[in-house]
């Protein structure tokens, strides 16, 4: 099923809520070992979309496979090769961030469980405060042993649903650098987010979901030439990706 060494690839997604059509046939691919970006406003369906492909929930119709695993007919074998991060730190406070991994460590069934939390906690910067009790870190140092956490197992797909959603701005640039260093160690990583400086920051490509479709995918550059650039005293501006997103959807609004 899995072509062009896509490490995700969905066809004709769709998927209602009581009749309320909230995917309505979505395509896309995401080359392993990249940034993918799905944007949209809230209630988009970015979420839905993430739910099917970690196999919480089935769609209505269209296909989708992930590491080239059906998600409908291989859910076991999908789950083996995924780990998802949702829009709120799953982290337990009373514990230590060493507990916190050492407890998910065990009950993923991974050998020496205190050497893999101290590899994790030094890799996300968080070795000075590994023996701290989580209620006293701060929103971005939450989210970093979340995903810190999420990485046990070694899963070649994460899934991060809004991961900087409520976090200051010296937080999000925390989770920018994890990010990236995840996609640099080969981890593909398929990322939702509302905020479009984040997907212009990370994304190797970017999908905008609108009303229920994809309207628009490709790289920033692919995007950026959906619009002239704007000529101020003779200096060329590119435009960024606010500008294309508000282009794009306000079309496709009034085409409707």
């Amino acid at each position: 099923m899995e072509t062009n060494n896509a490490a995700v690839q969905v066809r004709g997604l769709r998927k209602s809520y009581d009749k309320l059509p909230v995917l309505q046939g979505v395509d896309f691919d995401v080359a392993r070992g990249s940034i993918f970006a799905l944007l949209g406003s809230n209630g988009a369906g970015k979420t839905t979309i993430v739910r099917i492909l970690t196999t919480l929930l089935k769609p209505d119709g269209g296909m989708a496979s992930v590491d080239g695993f059906d998600v409908v007919s291989q859910p076991a074998r999908v789950r083996e090769s995924v780990s998802l991060t949702g829009q709120f730190a799953a982290v337990d406070e009373i514990l230590t961030g060493r507990e916190n991994l050492i407890l998910i460590a065990k009950l993923r069934h991974v050998k020496s469980a205190g050497t893999v939390a101290d590899d994790l906690l030094g890799r996300f910067g968080l070795a000075d405060a590994a023996e701290r009790r989580v209620s006293t870190y701060s929103g971005g140092m939450r989210r970093r042993l979340d995903i810190a956490m999420s990485l046990i197992g070694n899963p070649r797909i994460i899934f991060l649903d809004e991961p900087t959603t409520g976090l200051d701005p010296e937080g999000r640039i925390e989770v920018w650098k994890v990010i990236q260093n995840l996609a640099d160690s080969g981890t593909t990583v398929l990322l939702t987010t509302q905020y479009l400086d984040e997907a212009e920051k990370l994304a190797d490509r970017i999908a905008i979901l609108h009303e229920g479709t994809i309207i628009v995918s490709g790289t920033l550059e692919d995007l950026r030439k959906l619009l002239p650039p704007a000529k101020v005293e003779y200096v060329e501006r590119q435009p960024t990706l606010e500008e294309i997103f508000l282009a794009v959807v306000g079309s496709d609004k009034k085409e409707q």
